[in-house]
């Protein structure tokens, strides 16, 4: 257990990086609504995510609106796939 990756193993992260594996890139409104994280939370947990190299924030505007998009990075996927091997291997021995 202390080699799960801690960044990922949070609740919230986790969430997180398993909602960007399953897309290319998503809006900050789409992860605030899908996982249920206020926008400080999840401002926050996306700036962890970002520290490690899990994903990538960009800053653009639609039109005159700002907009964020976040999506994982190779070493998030990576890390992810990882993890979930690792989860996988723990629930198998434990029975």
């Amino acid at each position: 257990m202390a080699d799960l990756d801690r960044v990922i193993h949070e609740p919230a992260r986790l969430l997180l990086v398993a909602l960007l594996r399953k897309i290319e890139r998503a809006d900050f409104v789409f992860l605030m609504n899908e996982s249920g994280l206020t926008r400080g939370n999840l401002s926050s947990h996306l700036s962890k995510l970002e520290e490690a190299g899990y994903v990538e924030i960009e800053k653009t505007y639609r039109g005159k609106v700002p907009l964020t998009l976040i999506g994982l990075t190779k070493a998030g996927r990576a890390a992810f796939d990882n993890y979930r091997k690792q989860m996988n291997g723990l629930l198998t021995r434990a029975g």
